[in-house]
């Protein structure tokens, strides 16, 4: 149960992060992002011991068509996200299969919640302008934000390249539960 619960959690994480693989062929456009890195995430409750889960992801949000590899610490796949216009499917290592019409939707499944997926598309985009939902917002001394609030989530985002952050920290209570999520995009 926990697993669906980080996976959810990350893949709500994640469908705004990640940096250009180091030698990709791929070049990238405004509307493309092609990334990888590493997650960690952490839940608390009260009485109970810290639940943690870490891994690498490989991010690739090309011409309309987003894929994202979740992977253990060793590399090995354990899920496959893919979103199309109209569809999106989870693909775990065991073979099971989730397929929901958008994002919002494969995230709701997997985890039994509703989370803006696909604001967080926005969120690791060199952002400059908020979105209308962020609350609480600060900028760098470059006028990029740095932090804000948004859907029962804290956000920071810092060590910026050209394309967006490099690591991003997303914290949330909620019923007794404390999440931390942090997202390292590998320098290329």
């Amino acid at each position: 149960m926990f697993f669906r619960i980080a996976l959810g959690a990350f893949l709500f994480a994640l469908a705004g992060c990640a940096t250009q693989i180091p030698g990709s062929s791929e070049t990238t456009g405004l509307d493309e992002l092609v990334r990888h890195g590493r997650f960690a995430l952490r839940a608390e409750e009260p009485n109970q011991p810290p639940e943690a889960v870490q891994g690498g992801f490989v991010w690739r949000d090309v011409k309309g068509r987003l894929t994202l590899d979740l992977t253990n610490p060793f590399g090995n796949i354990l899920a496959r996200v893919s979103v199309d216009p109209g569809q999106a499917t989870l693909t775990q290592a065991n073979g099971e299969i989730l397929r929901a019409p958008d994002p919002d939707g494969l995230v709701q499944q997997a985890i039994g919640q509703r989370v803006p997926v696909r604001d967080l598309r926005q969120w690791l985009r060199l952002p400059l302008r908020a979105l209308p939902s962020m609350r609480e917002i600060k900028r760098d001394d470059q006028g990029r934000i740095s932090s804000f609030a948004q859907s029962g989530w804290e956000v920071e985002l810092s060590r910026f390249d050209q394309q967006g952050p490099r690591l991003l920290v997303l914290s949330r209570n909620e019923a007794n539960k404390h999440i931390v999520i942090r997202l390292i995009v590998d320098v290329p």
